[in-house]
């Protein structure tokens, strides 16, 4: 998460607007109210609906956005720009599910808000994915903690964690199934991990399998 945010006011102007993505180099701006509660967000595809529409008055798309709705692109202010109700995330919620919102909502950023709806800071879509650059022996490390839960004995045959460029393969005998599906499953959704080979033993599978 970013702390240090650029976010405007619902009656900050479009020029203001613009200037201030070129000063910050920032592609997209969070719109607070005057008490600094987070009620939209503006991004340079909202503000560019202004000039395609310019350039479509005159040119053969003009007839076409007579069918369109030009609410945007006549707008001055943040307030009349911005997307609302915003797509937010709160501070504790996982890596993996501001990816989620991310993806379904089709978002490139998420601001942060605290339990009073109070802007704290920003997850970009870089953010989200710096999490795979994380080092190999740390994966291992928790990966091995799971384990160790399930009374696994990590560093010793017949079980074995091995960690190459986020990806976790799991050799052994677990109790039983179900356990070592679910230490599979947990290993999973640890941050960084990038797949998980399961080559756990379970009932019916070979040795070669």
């Amino acid at each position: 998460m970013t702390t240090r945010v650029v976010a405007v006011k619902k009656d900050a102007s479009f020029k203001d607007m613009v200037i201030k993505m070129r000063e910050f180099r920032v592609s997209a701006f969070p719109v607070v109210d005057h008490e600094g509660r987070v009620i939209g967000v503006v991004s340079e595809a909202d503000m560019l609906n202004k000039e395609a529409d310019l350039a479509a008055d005159v040119g053969p798309l003009g007839s076409i956005l007579r069918f369109r709705d030009r609410s945007k692109s006549a707008a001055v202010t943040a307030g009349e720009l911005m997307t609302s109700p915003p797509v937010v995330i709160g501070p504790d919620a996982p890596v993996t599910e501001a990816a989620r919102r991310m993806r379904d909502r089709r978002v490139k950023r998420l601001p942060v808000i605290n339990s009073s709806k109070h802007l704290i800071g920003i997850v970009s879509r870089s953010d989200v994915l710096s999490t795979f650059a994380r080092p190999d022996a740390e994966i291992r490390q928790e990966a091995a903690g799971e384990a160790m839960a399930e009374s696994f004995l990590v560093d010793s045959q017949p079980f074995a964690i091995t960690v190459h460029d986020g990806v976790v393969t799991l050799t052994g005998h677990p109790d039983n199934d179900q356990a070592g599906r679910e230490l599979a499953g947990r290993v999973r959704h640890i941050e960084g991990v990038v797949a998980v080979v399961d080559r756990l033993s379970y009932a019916g599978r070979s040795d070669d399998a």
